[in-house]
């Protein structure tokens, strides 16, 4: 069989075979080890959660759809493949949850720090309350991009902590 989009030879990779026989709890057959058999030339993406791994060609990563796997392996690729990407430049976020506050009433807030502070950014992020949790918005602000982020992020927040909230 071969990989259609670049004509590569499907074949089971060493590695993907060896995490699949490590397994355990289930019985090692044929149709499980085509788990393993990916694009020649594929590099192994580790999957913690069961040790079914995923692969990488070139730049293109492939995992499993279910999130509980797909995350930890996406987070394995980000810091082996693109680690040099993250934090180039400074910055820093801060929050907190305010109960049942509707966001009309921020939004003023917001507009305002975000004027006061250059390169300051708000975020609110409101929730319904689904699950038998109350009603509420993570509110916040964060900025990038200055060697002081984070004092800034942390005196906007500051400001905004000691304003009255009072419907108007």
């Amino acid at each position: 069989m071969r990989g259609d989009a670049l004509s590569l030879e499907l074949v089971l990779h060493p590695d993907a075979e060896a995490a699949i026989r490590s397994r355990t709890d289930m019985e090692i057959t044929p149709q499980r080890l085509k788990m393993g058999e990916f694009p020649r030339g594929s590099r192994i993406i580790p999957n913690p959660y069961n040790r079914i791994p995923g692969f990488s060609l070139e730049d293109h990563h492939f995992v499993p759809g279910f999130p509980v796997m797909a995350w930890p392996m996406v987070e394995w690729v980000l810091d082996q493949r693109y680690a040099h990407l993250f934090h180039r430049t400074p910055e820093a976020e801060a929050s907190v949850i305010v109960y049942d506050l509707p966001e009309s009433i921020v939004t003023p807030l917001m507009i305002e720090l975000e004027q006061r502070y250059r390169g300051l950014k708000s975020f609110s992020l409101p929730s319904m309350g689904e699950a038998g949790v109350r009603r509420h918005i993570e509110l916040g602000c964060g900025c990038a991009g200055r060697s002081d982020a984070g004092y800034r992020a942390d005196e906007a927040w500051g400001g905004c902590a000691r304003r009255r909230w009072e419907e108007k």
